[in-house]
Order: structure tokens, then sequence, then C-alpha cells
């Protein structure tokens, strides 16, 4: 797969001819046809044409070889979020299908939200209920991230890290989950380059530095193996495995570990035809190199839950050193790469029937999903238990019949008894883990067998609440006590919230009047007025937020704050943006400030301007004026973070460089990061006095990882001299990464 490069929509449409019958192709080239239009006018943040951007998404369907319907909507999966086609334009052009897909990943616009978190969380959980119902929503999604996290870099540095942050939360696990290894790794790699820039270029640097060395000992380790599995008469595949850099950085952190104490850097796999090659693959090697305990895993005959399959062992292998080794089937490889996309690969057939068996209906992680959006109150509480429990590492215990069963790590044996059936977890008594007793809050641990010990007249204790890790435990032993003392919670649930409103002076037959609560029943999801008291009641919901709900989603209260919000955007611009009378002593000041940055303002006069320090902006640099309120125009960056709340963006002024000249020299703050080492200094000295004789400033210091980060003032003409400046101090050996400062 092309990472680097573009692929052209032919090229996309030569890889569906792979396993794609005429008409089917053609249905995917309609996608693009119509997409291309539609998206014409449009550029992405890199300056290219937007429709770049599907066509890589639909490539990186089609590479999985997702049937017809997915790949189409990989070239339509923005229209209806960024252009005037509507979702039933859609479904009328390309059929139900594609529009539920495409449905599923637009994000929602339409409605107000109170905080970005709060829009972020909804879109989130739709996103994942709609994967819920039909799994090629989220391979289409995770496609669009992918290509999002490739082009990355055109944004700016607080946008490129949240969106790092969020594709290493939320997609990376699900690819994880759903076993797509080859975008799980990509993404990982990707989102910690933009996140911890220093840990990934020193790993990078480390890998790099003794490649040579652990090439040739892979190389002389793969010609041992052959010698032995040639002896077998069986058909196999054999090669270096390449480490990423986000497994190594996890490892290195998790484990408290440096880098040259990592067993599994070297690691070589080993691909058969069947299941029982791959065991007697295992026996010839065990019974030439010695494994080192405690480091051989069996996936084959305990599968993870998201398919993977495949045996794992480490050995002391040429020259004593530590060597990783995998054996699995094709089939199994395949899996491993691809995950779901590996079940549902397009077969060649009826166009209208493209659809997951059975196995792949019943995956267990989007179960867990439905389960968790029936118990939570808003968007924000479902993403909470979707990462804590969902996305977090697993333990995987057996039932004394051998079964496995998998629960996130931190469950206790609660979590099991009520993930097996609420009736086992609400009269248990006790557990056995191993054979032996152990008490109910026991974290439990890979490979524990675990027997729940039941009584029929036992019941749930309060504690449990806090005892349990799962939401669903939690979620069932609540409703336990939510039904046993219902009428007595929703007596106390009204008396909560008529003290709630009259401590704020507050109308309780205004806001506990028909209408109010049954729109508190809508916001907080429940059933009916009772089911909302007797969460209250029970203390599952926080009088003081229904309240606060009742009073801002109010009709007649909305009405007025927004009213008050128009006329305080017109006072503002009234009072801020409007030309003043200046007097004539400051008319010179405000004409020499004009001169001395070379400012255009467009359209207003008699405003004193100034260059912002915290972001130094300099000629070429696109810019924008913000207005103060007593200081005059001050001239940020247009990245600047200090001024794109949306408070700050009121306040703009449109404004340009004008009269440039060579002459006048600007401050430039630059961040270099680089891998420290003697005459590094010295060397970033010389190429700045080489390319301007303004060196104003520098320091630095060593992080923990003895990496060093370099400050520099210098002196430019303008953002040309600055890039060229930039451009040599890359060119410095073990310097990785330049950013320019912003306060």
């Amino acid at each position: 797969m092309k990472k680097n490069e573009d692929y052209t929509p032919d090229q996309v449409l030569d890889i569906c001819r792979e396993y794609m019958n005429d008409e089917h192709v053609e249905f995917v080239n309609k996608a693009y046809n119509f997409a291309a239009y539609v998206h014409k006018e449009q550029k992405r943040a890199t300056g290219e044409p937007y429709i770049i951007h599907p066509t890589q998404v639909a490539q990186i369907l089609a590479s999985l070889h997702m049937d017809p319907y997915t790949v189409a909507a990989g070239y339509l999966h923005d229209v209806v979020e960024d252009t005037n086609v509507t979702l039933g334009d859609v479904e009328e052009l390309f059929g139900n299908q594609v529009s539920t897909i495409v449905d599923g990943v637009t994000k929602i616009s339409k409605y107000k939200y109170h905080s970005h978190q709060e829009l972020l969380a909804e879109n989130h959980r739709k996103m994942l209920l709609a994967t819920a119902k039909d799994l090629r929503v989220i391979m289409v999604k995770l496609a669009d991230r992918l290509h999002n996290m490739r082009t990355l870099k055109a944004l700016r540095p607080d946008k490129q890290r949240r969106i790092a942050n969020e594709t290493l939360e939320i997609y990376a696990p699900l690819a994880d989950r759903l076993g797509i290894s080859k975008i799980k790794w990509e993404l990982e790699d990707l989102s910690l380059h933009y996140i911890n820039p220093q840990q990934y270029y020193r790993i990078v640097h480390l890998m790099n530095s003794k490649r040579d060395q652990r090439e040739a000992y892979i190389a002389e380790a793969i010609d041992y193996i052959k010698t032995s599995v040639d002896a077998l008469g069986i058909k196999y595949d054999i090669y270096g495995r390449p480490k990423h850099i986000y497994s190594i950085y996890k490892k290195m952190r998790d484990k408290h570990k440096q880098f040259s104490e990592l067993y599994d850097l070297l690691a070589i796999r080993i691909v058969v035809d069947s299941v029982k090659d791959c065991y007697a693959v295992l026996g010839s090697i065990h019974s030439k190199w010695k494994p080192i305990p405690g480091r051989f895993k069996d996936y084959i005959a305990v599968p993870k839950a998201n398919g993977y399959q495949s045996l794992h062992t480490t050995i002391i292998g040429p020259g004593g050193q530590p060597l990783e080794v995998q054996i699995r089937t094709f089939e199994m490889h395949e899996i491993a790469e691809y995950g779901v996309a590996a079940h549902w690969a397009y077969k060649e057939g009826n166009f209208e029937g493209v659809q997951l068996d059975e196995n792949e209906q019943k995956i267990d992680v989007f179960r867990e999903i439905l389960e968790l959006q029936e118990n939570s109150d808003n968007a924000a509480d479902f993403m909470k238990s979707v990462k804590g429990e969902i996305f977090n590492d697993r333990v995987y215990i057996f039932t004394p019949q051998g079964e496995v069963r998998e629960l996130p790590k931190g469950s206790i044996p609660l979590d099991f008894a009520y993930q097996v059936h609420t009736e086992v977890g609400s009269h248990s008594v006790g557990a056995k883990v191993n054979g032996r007793m152990v008490p109910l809050n026991y974290q439990l641990k890979n490979g524990d067998i675990v027997e729940m010990l039941t009584n029929e007249s036992s019941t749930p204790s309060r504690d449990w609440i806090q005892m349990v890790y799962t939401s669903r435990a939690r979620n069932k032993i609540k409703r336990y006590f939510r039904i046993k003392d219902r009428q007595e919670n929703i007596q106390i649930g009204h008396e909560l919230l008529e003290t709630e409103l009259k401590n704020r002076s507050l109308s309780t037959k205004k806001y506990l009047d028909k209408k109010h609560v049954e729109l508190a029943t809508n916001i907080f999801n429940f059933t009916d007025s009772e089911e909302l008291y007797n969460a209250v009641g029970y203390g599952e919901l926080s009088p003081i937020n229904v309240i606060h709900k009742l009073i801002s989603e109010d009709p007649e209260n909305k009405k007025k704050a927004e009213k008050k919000e128009l006329e305080e955007n017109v006072i503002t611009e009234t009072h801020e943006n409007a030309p003043k009378p200046i007097p004539e002593s400051t008319k010179l000041k405000k004409e020499q400030a004009n001169a001395n940055t070379s400012i255009s303002v467009q359209g207003i006069d008699n405003l004193l301007i100034r260059l912002a320090k915290c972001c130094n902006p300099i000629p070429g640099d696109d810019i924008v004026g913000y207005i103060t309120k007593g200081r005059g125009l001050t001239i940020h960056r247009a990245d600047c973070p200090n001024v794109q709340s949306d408070e700050a963006k009121k306040r703009f002024i449109e404004v340009s460089w004008n009269n440039v000249t060579r002459e006048k020299r600007y401050t430039a703050e630059l961040d270099i990061y680089a891998f420290n080492r003697n005459g590094l200094l010295n060397e970033l000295l010389q190429v700045i006095n080489s390319n301007t004789n303004s060196l104003i400033n520098v320091n630095g210091r060593l992080d923990k990882e003895k990496m060093a980060v370099i400050h520099v003032s210098v002196g430019v003409n303008n953002k040309e001299h600055l890039d060229q400046i930039i451009s040599k101090l890359k060119n410095v050996p073990d310097v990785y990464e330049i950013k320019r400062t912003v306060e």
C-alpha cells in the first residue's frame, strides 16, 4: 500500500477490477464521477483539490477487497456533510446500502451543543451505534481517518495533537478490536509522531542505528530455522517481521525498559498451510533452540476476541540473543492483517446481496456498545464507558468448562458473574480462582479459571456498586436497587427536585409541570417521569444536573439567551470595530507604527498597530488583525492558538503585509529538536550565522531521555528567508524537527 503517493481514480478502478465484475466497477466509477462533480470547487487544507481525499479513502477500502457499496461510500462519505447533496439524493442515486453507510459516517452538525467535547461525543456515539448495525460504517471511517492522519501535517500543531489523541483513543483501538492490524499499526505510529515527536524520532534513531546488525542477525536466524523446517517437507514462507514504533514506545513506557532490553525487536514469522503444520514447526524449533520460559503463547487454541490466531514463542537464537518466532497458517495471516475485512472479502455474485455472515454479525464489541448505550445517560457517559471497557487492555479467563471469556483489564469475579448472567451475579456469595477461594474484589489475570459460588437466597450488596469494574455489572446492580426501592425512590426524587428549585428561587409549579418533566425525561433518555424521579431518588442522577438542563433547555430561556447574545454581538461590533477619532498627537505614532510593521488595514484608519509577541509574525505569514480594548490593533499569525476561540474571532479585522523591504529585520523564534551529541550546538550556530547576521538569543535544555531542545531567536527579512534557514538547519545530522515557537 503506497503511503507517500496519491492513487488516481483509474488506479483505484484497476484494484477493483482485480476482484469485481464490470457492473460493480462501473458502480464505483459512477460514485467517483458524482463525488468529483459536487466537490469540484473545494480544496483541502493542503491546497489540493478535495476529491483527492475521497479517492484515497476508496483506494484503502478497495485494497481491503470491500464490496462495491463500501468502496462507493468511500468516494461519497463527505458529500452530505460538505456539499448541498442530501442523504435522500445519495439513496436515490446509489441505493439504501450506500446511503446507510454515508449516514453512519456523517457528523452531527445541525444541533447546537454546549461544548466541542459534547459534540465530539455525540458524533462518536452516532458512528459507533451505526457501526453496531452495519460494520461497513467503521471500515469507511477507519479509511477516512487513516488518510487524514497521513496528511495531518497541513494543520495547526494544536489540531494535529487533538486529532492524533482522538485517533489513539478511538480509532486505533477500534481497528484492533476488529483485528485490522494493517490499519491499526499505521494509525498508532502516525499518532505518536504528533503526540510525542521526541520519543517517536528517538526510537526511529535507535532502530536505524543498528539496523544492519539486526538484519544480518535475522538473515542468519532464518538460515538456521530453514534447515529444521525443510526437514518437515512442508510448504512454508519465512521472513523477518518489522516492529512498529508505537509498540516499542508502549513497551518501553509500560514496562519501564530501555530499548536494548526489549526481546521482540528481533522477530521471524513462519506461514504454513495447516494448523498441524504450525505445531510441527513449533516442535522442530523447540527441539533445536531453547524456549524462554513464560514467553510461549498459543493463540490458535485460544484465539483473541478479534479472531487473531498464531503461535508465539521466544527462543535463545544464534549467538545467545532472544528471538521471537510467530507461526500461523496463510488463512490466519490474512485475518491477522485484515481482521473482519478478511471474513467479508467481496465475493462475485449477486449485486444486491453483499452481507456479513452470522458470525460477523455477532461480534462481541458491538453487542457491548449497544448495551452501554442502553445504560448511558448521555453521549459523554457513553464514550467514557466505551473507552474504559471496550478499548482498554483485556484479560482472557476460563470457565470451569473451558469456555474463554474476555473482560476489561481490572475486572473482578463479580464482573465475570454478571457477564455470564444477571442471576449468577445477583446470587453470588463467593468465587474460586484456579481452585482457590478468593475475595469478590480479586483482580482477574490472564488464564485464570473462575468458578462463581451462588446461593438462591442471596441478594446484591450496595457496596458492589463501587467494587465492580465494568459498567455492565454496575448498571445491573443499580437496576436491582432501582426496582427494589422504586416507590420510595420516586417520592424522594420528586422532593429533591422541588428542594433544588426552591434553593434557586425558581417556581416548582413551572419547572415540574407536565411539559418540563417530559422535556427532562427525553433529555436523560428515560421512558417516563417515574423513571426520572426514581433515578434522582436513588442517586444515579443528580438533581442539580436535572434542574440545570431544565433551565438551559427551556424554550423561553433559550429564546432570551439567543436575543441577549445577538445584542451583545451588535454592541461589541459597534464599540470595538467602529472608527473613533484619535487626537493629532497620537496620529503620528500610529503612522510610525504602521510604517514600522508594514501592515495595511482594510477599511479602517487611525488604529495603533503592533506585532504580537506570542507568535512573532513576519512578512509572508498569513496574518489576522485582532482589535484589543484600548491598545489598538495586534497582528497575529493566522495559526496562533491564542486567537482561535470563537470569541476572539469576533474581534478579527482583515489585514495584509504592505511595502515590505528587505532592509527591515523581524524576530523569529524557533525550537530545534535533536538527538544530543558532541558538537551539535556548534554546527547549528554555524548554519544560523552563515544565513543571517542577526542571532539574538540561544538557549537549550535536555529532557529525561537526553533529547536536546534548543531555542533560538533570529532576525529575518521575511518568511522565505526563515524557510531557507529552517531547511538548512534540518540538514544538520540528528535534527529531527523544527517548530516556530508560540507562547
